[in-house]
């Protein structure tokens, strides 16, 4: 059985509709990836606003929350424990002068639970690390409320 003069004449229509078609599902992947992962964005930052604000701390704007950390805490998470970025945090825990001026402070005891909420929420198995990290870290209630 031959094609028709009809068939054979629209093999390109036929052909540009397949094209188009499996572009159009391609895209759809891509956008279905894109809205998956916001949301999973949105609902990580929607929990550690809430668990922020029942710790006793401001409400933060979740859109400043999604942007810094999307959905795998960023560089928060990325080995929380380093010495290095310990001893970076340390120095940046002092009085504020700079040159002899500039001596260590006692943290305040916010300061790093506020790390911690933010630890449990996008990567709570680096957690231990953090904590064997500030245990010995001396901290107080050092800003008035």
């Amino acid at each position: 059985m031959s094609p028709t003069r009809f068939a054979s004449e629209h093999k390109v229509i036929y052909w540009g509709t397949i094209v188009i078609l499996v572009g159009l599902v391609i895209t759809g992947l891509v956008r279905y990836e894109s809205v998956k992962t916001n949301n999973e964005t949105l609902s990580k930052a929607n929990q550690l606003q809430e668990e922020l604000v029942k710790a006793g701390y401001s409400s933060p704007d979740t859109d400043t929350i999604e942007r810094l950390l999307g959905t795998d805490g960023g560089q928060v998470c990325e080995q929380p424990g380093n010495a290095l970025k310990t001893a970076l945090w340390k120095i940046q825990q002092a009085n504020g002068a700079t040159g002899p001026g500039m001596r260590p402070v006692i943290s305040d005891t916010k300061a790093v639970q506020a790390e911690r909420i933010v630890l449990q929420v996008y990567c709570p198995d680096k957690l231990d690390d953090f904590d064997d990290e500030v245990e010995d870290l001396k901290t107080d209630d050092t800003v008035r409320r």
